[in-house]
């Protein structure tokens, strides 16, 4: 996730750089994409991020993706290009699964810019509710176990050859069955939204990891 956040970043910002510090014309800028965002107000009222850094966001966002929306193939296209040493394929279709929340097949700027709102500047019940869903690939408010290993093994496919320690064919189930032994607190076989939150909130290498971005931009 956070590799494409930041890169999406970067190349808003070198961007930004290169652009005239006149008033953008932003009615100009939309019209030459198929899809039209909601006008930059709204989603600076509705999300974390200034005008100006929707602005260079959107910059980014349309060097990536002209047509103004992200289908499933392109998005696994432009997330691949990061882990070139492993598979990035699963876990980039469950984290566009968790983009498309309106499950429309696409990500539009719109999606894009409230999922980083939650990741980037949410708080910490925001972001954990999001990688929440992220795991809850069903839909129906529980992490099961073998929820949790799809997306364990994903992450350990897409690390490829530089996971350290090396991996066993086993590695992933062992995770998960730590990770499920800590988290599944009434040992009913399934996590909910408060189990997760809270063990979570007691992990300090969690809570550490969800600070990792908040100065991307």
């Amino acid at each position: 996730m956070g590799l494409v956040m930041g890169t999406f970043s970067m190349q808003s910002n070198k961007q930004d750089r290169t652009y005239r510090k006149d008033k953008i014309d932003d009615d100009f800028e939309l019209s030459v994409v198929c899809h039209r965002p909601e006008g930059l107000d709204k989603l600076e009222a509705q999300s974390n991020f200034s005008k100006r850094e929707l602005q260079v966001l959107y910059r980014g966002f349309k060097n990536e993706c002209p047509s103004g929306v992200v289908n499933e193939d392109t998005f696994k296209q432009i997330y691949a290009q990061f882990f070139p040493h492993g598979d990035a394929s699963s876990y980039a279709h469950y984290l566009f699964d968790a983009f498309d929340s309106a499950h429309s097949g696409s990500i539009k700027f719109e999606d894009f810019v409230m999922a980083l709102s939650i990741l980037l500047r949410g708080s910490v019940r925001e972001k954990l509710t999001w990688t929440f869903n992220l795991y809850d690939i069903n839909t129906d408010g529980y992490i099961s176990k073998e929820e949790m290993t799809d997306i364990v093994r994903a992450i350990y496919d897409m690390m490829g050859k530089y996971t350290y320690p090396a991996l066993k064919t086993d590695t992933p189930k062992q995770h998960v069955d730590a990770f499920f032994q800590k988290m599944d607190k009434n040992r009913d076989g399934v996590v909910t939204l408060d189990e997760f939150i809270l063990s979570c909130q007691e992990d300090e290498n969690i809570m550490r990891s969800l600070q990792l971005f908040e100065n991307v931009i």
